[in-house]
């Protein structure tokens, strides 16, 4: 199949135009290596923060707290219950949202409203807090100044479009 060679024809390709420049691949690959080593232990620190953060988050119990806090403003959408605590931690944790949307899959009726609003929701939201401390740590920027209000908004706008999104195009 044609799709199995783009990888070798890529390598095929990066290798013939190197050879062709006269360039010294292997150092070229070792600075590059070196540059991409830099750049994860630079961003390592936050990384480690974030991940503490958000298992802090789910042992000491604010998670239900946050939920709780957000159910009233939520049912007034229609956003259904069992998945807020999805768009709580997908902000923070793509693989703790991934694990949570997994099990809601297995607790939810398949195309249920709960599974679409998830699937949707999993589909059209960023983890926008880890994207912004690997990104941030990665240049050194300190402070963010308008970066965390706005990822805050579109996070709560991706909530509430996944609700509406389902509503208009694939009904309750």
């Amino acid at each position: 199949m044609v799709t199995d060679l783009v990888v070798p024809a890529a390598v095929a390709f990066v290798t013939g135009y190197a050879l062709c420049r006269k360039t010294d691949i292997f150092s070229s690959f070792v600075k590059g290596a070196e540059k991409g080593l830099a750049s994860a232990v630079s961003v390592l620190p936050a990384l480690c923060f974030l991940m503490t953060a958000i298992g802090m988050l789910k042992q000491s119990g604010i998670m239900e707290m946050l939920t709780g806090f957000v159910l009233p403003f939520a049912e007034k959408i229609g956003f259904p219950p069992e998945v807020l605590p999805l768009a709580i931690l997908r902000p923070f944790s793509g693989s703790g949202a991934l694990g949570y949307y997994e099990e809601l899959c297995r607790n939810v009726a398949p195309n249920s409203f709960s599974e679409r609003v998830a699937s949707v929701l999993m589909g059209g939201s960023e983890t926008t807090f880890y994207t912004v401390a690997v990104y941030y740590g990665a240049i050194g920027i300190k402070k963010g100044r308008n970066t965390v209000p706005a990822a805050v908004f579109a996070d709560i706008s991706a909530a509430v479009l996944s609700v509406l999104a389902v509503n208009l195009f694939l009904g309750k």
